[in-house]
């Protein structure tokens, strides 16, 4: 069944995909923008320390006998102490002459006073954050300019910054683990109402045409209220065409037995032998075309209600006693007599309509096949299974051929003298298996056939 659809893709897999995968791409922007924060958030801390002491030690500038003096707090330097032992480097300038410290801590130039500078270099290979100060001294010579800059590398830091970020990462694995987990859920929920809507409509028989009510997501709206019109119009039409058949099945029988029953009397009167024989083989032709329309017309009604049969409590000791008064004529013209025997009510839940095609067919058909004179029996067993028996006197089944005569149009051999279409067998047979029974096919001991359907 699904080879003739064409198959695009799991929907399933393309939501999980989808999801996971938007899942994955929040989780590495997560990670980008905390980690960023983070860093933000450590430099701008490492920034604050810097300034601090850059600036205590800024505060203790003084002009001395005309030459500028700086004194070094020890809380200036105790409050850059880290766990990581960060190196701490220091350079003082009047103007562009360094006074004191490392000659390549060269200080920003157009800085004014108050203002505190940061820039990150490299020393010895090392990544190093520097803090910048400048002061103006006035003294007796005029304004004189003194910067500060305090420089720490940033071991630390990096530690600080690794260490958020593996936290980082498993804050992200678990945020993606999570929404994976919900997104396959979402996405198996949705296949899921899919799923059982699929179950719903083929759990259907053929016929089984009402409309879904089950809830639905309103994204699948659309296409079950489509479904549904679909449905509505295949009701109808075959609502329609099973009504056509039942009266198509009238129309032709009835004019067809009038033109044969005109043709028999008019038989009767001509004494001429060769309009004898046309009229003889023009009965035949008549006989051949209601038999084979009545069971093609038989076997349709058959195909639409196998599938949703109209059950009702069937009687088939009264079912089988009316086909039997009602097919006496046909008997009696070939001195063939009926017998019935019925032990009393025999029921079950059947279509009573179908059982009744089923079985005038193989009364019809025994009759047929039974030889002038004889007799046809109609056994009703309620032994382990409820069973109906048609047994004639004929010459029987061909063994080589039981098994294909319930096939549609089949014929046994040396039928070709008979009227007949090879829908009888076949139209018994479907009846018996949309009972949820069969049919089987023997021969008597002395000879005769037997149709045995098991109901």
């Amino acid at each position: 069944m699904m080879a003739d659809v064409n198959v695009s893709g799991s929907l399933r897999r393309r939501l999980a995909l989808i999801l996971t995968g938007g899942a994955a791409l929040l989780a590495v922007i997560l990670f980008l923008v905390v980690r960023a924060l983070a860093a933000q958030v450590a430099q701008q801390g490492q920034d604050n320390i810097l300034n601090a002491s850059m600036a205590s030690v800024l505060d203790t500038a003084v002009i001395r006998e005309g030459r500028v003096t700086l004194d070094f707090p020890y809380s200036s330097l105790s409050m850059l102490n880290t766990a990581a032992d960060d190196r701490v480097f220091y350079a003082i300038h009047e103007g562009a002459t360094l006074l004191s410290g490392y000659d390549w801590l060269v200080p920003q130039s157009g800085l004014s006073a108050g203002d505190a500078h940061f820039e990150t270099t490299s020393f010895n290979g090392d990544q190093v954050r520097v803090a910048t100060g400048v002061r103006i001294l006035t003294g007796t010579d005029g304004p004189r300019t003194v910067s500060v800059s305090i420089a720490q590398t940033q071991d630390a830091l990096s530690d600080t910054l690794n260490a958020i970020s593996r936290n980082i990462v498993l804050l992200g694995l678990g945020f993606f683990m999570l929404v994976s987990a919900l997104a396959i859920w979402a996405a198996s929920t949705t296949s899921g109402q899919m799923h059982r809507l699929t179950t719903s409509v083929t759990r259907r028989g053929p016929q089984d045409l009402s409309p879904v009510t089950q809830p639905v997501p309103s994204e699948m709206a659309p296409l079950v209220g489509s479904l549904n019109r679909l449905m509505s119009r295949l009701d109808h039409t075959l609502a329609q065409s099973e009504d056509f058949i039942a009266e198509a099945a009238h129309r032709i029988r009835t004019p067809l037995a009038t033109v044969r029953s005109h043709a028999e009397a008019t038989l009767q009167r001509v004494e001429q032998v060769e309009n004898r024989k046309s009229l003889q083989a023009m009965v035949r032709a008549i006989d051949e075309s209601s038999r084979a329309a009545g069971q093609l017309l038989d076997h349709a009604m058959v195909t639409f209600r196998a599938e949703n049969l109209e059950m009702s409590q069937v009687d088939l000791a009264d079912l089988l006693r009316e086909l039997g008064q009602s097919m006496s004529p046909v008997a009696e013209m070939k001195d063939i007599s009926i017998t019935m025997e019925i032990d009393g009510p025999a029921t079950l839940q059947g279509d009573a309509i179908l059982l009744q095609n089923a079985l005038r067919n193989l009364i019809d058909n025994a009759l047929k096949y039974a030889p002038v004179e004889t007799g046809v029996t109609v056994r009703i067993s309620k032994a382990a299974r409820l069973s109906v028996s048609i047994i004639d006197e004929g010459q029987g089944f061909a063994s080589d051929e039981i098994q294909t005569l319930s096939g549609r149009f089949v014929r046994g051999k040396d039928m070709d003298n008979k009227v007949g279409s090879g829908l009888g067998l076949t139209i018994a047979h479907e009846v018996a298996i949309a009972h949820g029974g069969e049919m089987i096919l023997t021969n008597t001991a002395e000879g005769g056939a037997c149709v045995t359907l098991y109901l």
